[in-house]
């Protein structure tokens, strides 16, 4: 391939950004509540993260968990996070705004695109995109707008089964728009999907678990991970990481 790939980790706090800077990750997607789908970081976090690992840092900026189809106040609420995160170190922002019909919401869209780039920041579209009804429609849209990145699946609930048309969009846009795809990459199939895609960069979770003692008491229960994890946590594991680095650095080699 003889492509530099770059990898990024979603983060969903602190010990995950230790781990993939240690585990040789270009840059984390930081992230709250991870096991909601990440919802907007806090500002302590991701100042901590950036004094000490020096990562990229591209920080979530998710009300809420759900769709992306948001009110006057959950959008006055992202705009204040936003302006928040980029004030304190983020290097950009990871967002998405859709109608109720799943079509972009060109509107806050355009503002938010515009005050990451007065930051100088880097403007990236999450998986939003993955509901759209026409995909193709809404790249163009977030070309016009100024989009320096879209996160996708392909529209599909895991990477490898949207290859084709992760393919498709790289091919017809990645000289315009970073093409990153995500969901359910992993060191196993990373050399797939960079085959097929032809994209340059990555986006995974890498995730591992630690356990929790006091997550189950007598007759009350925490837990949130299905079995055998219900006492456990999850967290980005630093192996996994060093593995989708190596997979990744291989491949490009080939």
């Amino acid at each position: 391939m003889n492509r530099d790939i770059k990898i990024e980790v979603c983060a969903g706090g602190y010990a995950d950004c230790v781990a993939a800077k240690q585990g040789g990750a270009d840059r984390v997607e930081l992230n709250g509540a991870f096991a909601l789908g990440g919802l907007t970081p806090t500002v302590p976090v991701l100042k901590k993260v950036k004094r000490d690992t020096g990562l990229e840092v591209i920080a979530m900026v998710r009300p809420r968990a759900g769709g992306f189809c948001y009110d006057a106040d959950e959008k006055e609420i992202m705009f204040a996070e936003a302006k928040n995160l980029l004030a304190n170190g983020a290097d950009g922002l990871a967002f998405g705004f859709l109608n109720a019909d799943g079509g972009i919401d060109l509107e806050n869209t355009r503002k938010m695109v515009e005050l990451i780039h007065r930051h100088r920041g880097i403007a990236v579209f999450h998986r939003a995109i993955d509901v759209t009804p026409d995909i193709d429609a809404a790249i163009q849209m977030l070309m016009d707008l100024g989009m320096d990145r879209v996160l996708t699946s392909g529209q599909k609930a895991k990477a490898l089964n949207g290859v084709d048309v992760i393919a498709e969009l790289q091919e017809k846009y990645g000289d315009r728009i970073q093409i990153l795809p995500g969901s359910g990459i992993n060191a196993g199939n990373a050399a797939e999907i960079l085959e097929k895609t032809g994209v340059n960069q990555l986006h995974a979770s890498c995730r591992g678990y630690r356990p929790d003692p006091t997550t189950m008491g007598e007759d009350v229960s925490y837990a949130y991970l299905p079995a055998p994890h219900e006492g456990d946590y999850d967290v980005a594991d630093e192996e996994a990481v060093c593995s989708l680095r190596r997979a990744a650095d291989t491949a490009a080699a080939a």
